[in-house]
């Protein structure tokens, strides 16, 4: 296991001033090489000695140490497909690798993640006279998958990839209209110019993305999942999932918000689409 993958699989075990360390980490691996052991503590909230404990627990000689494999973890694996495997890796080692790593991924984002925020964005969509959900690129499925969920509501629901129809959604929105902009790194010029716009029209602007990004900096609220994966240099893959995980949570809430009312028009629904399947077999029937 590389130090990352150890620091994903060892999370739950480490004492909670410890967990603080492996959250920064966690969250931003790439930058916690240029710190030093007191950056580091400050930005935990900790004491230097608890940084060199947190540093022992996962089989490091101390700070200097830590830190070089923490560069040998980010330097392994194979460009452009996923950090976590490597060219030789077997069918076996690849599925067991990836499973592995997005466990641990939905794991940091369970600790790490802003019930309050979730809250608030839930209480924005039982207000909202409309809800739009836009992304691009990797993050355009998670926002269409949003789009599907909540075309179930009364509430009228809108997603488009396309930027020039983000932009102009952006212009006519209305206040109190939410407007949920899905993007990992949250450095997309683009996708932070059309929040910009809609936060100008007065809309209620809500990011899954990066704490402290450039979207981030452009919405109202923030849901950031602090999954650890460059995807600069690799393929989207645990952030993409922490990302779907969150709107199904989201759309749960809203659904029991809603209240028992909203339940006989999901039953409908179902109803209407039971026509577009084959119907399911007993297992008994089966030869």
């Amino acid at each position: 296991m590389t130090l990352l993958e150890k620091l994903q699989a060892e999370l739950t075990r480490l004492s909670k001033s410890e967990r603080k360390v492996a959250e920064v980490v966690l969250a931003e691996p790439q930058a916690t090489l240029h710190k030093s052991i007191a950056s580091l503590a400050q930005q935990a909230a900790v004491s230097e000695p608890t940084v060199n404990r947190f540093c022992h627990s996962l089989g490091a000689k101390g700070y200097p140490d830590f830190k070089l494999q923490l560069a040998q973890s980010l330097a392994q694996g194979t460009p452009f497909v996923n950090r976590h495997v490597d060219q030789s890796d077997t069918t076996q080692s690849i599925v067991e690798k990836i499973i592995e790593s997005t466990m641990a991924s939905l794991n940091v984002t369970r600790r790490s993640l802003d019930i309050a925020a979730m809250d608030r964005t839930v209480e924005a969509f039982l207000q909202a006279p409309r809800i739009s959900f836009f992304g691009l690129g990797a993050s355009a499925s998670v926002a269409h998958d949003a789009h599907n969920k909540f075309l179930r509501f009364d509430t009228p629901v809108q997603f488009s990839d396309d930027t020039l129809m983000q932009k102009m959604a952006a212009i006519n929105a209305k206040p109190d209209d939410v407007l949920v902009f899905i993007s990992h790194t949250g450095r997309t010029k683009v996708l932070c110019e059309v929040a910009a716009l809609a936060r100008e029209s007065g809309a209620t602007v809500v990011g899954i993305t990066a704490a402290d990004s450039p979207l981030a900096q452009e919405c109202a609220t923030v849901l950031a999942t602090h999954v650890p994966e460059d995807t600069d240099l690799y393929m989207p893959m645990a952030s993409r999932i922490a990302q779907l995980v969150l709107i199904d949570a989201l759309v749960t809430s809203f659904t029991l918000k809603k209240g028992p009312e909203i339940h006989e028009k999901l039953r409908l629904i179902k109803e209407t689409l039971r026509d577009s399947r084959y119907e399911k077999k007993d297992i008994r029937d089966l030869p």
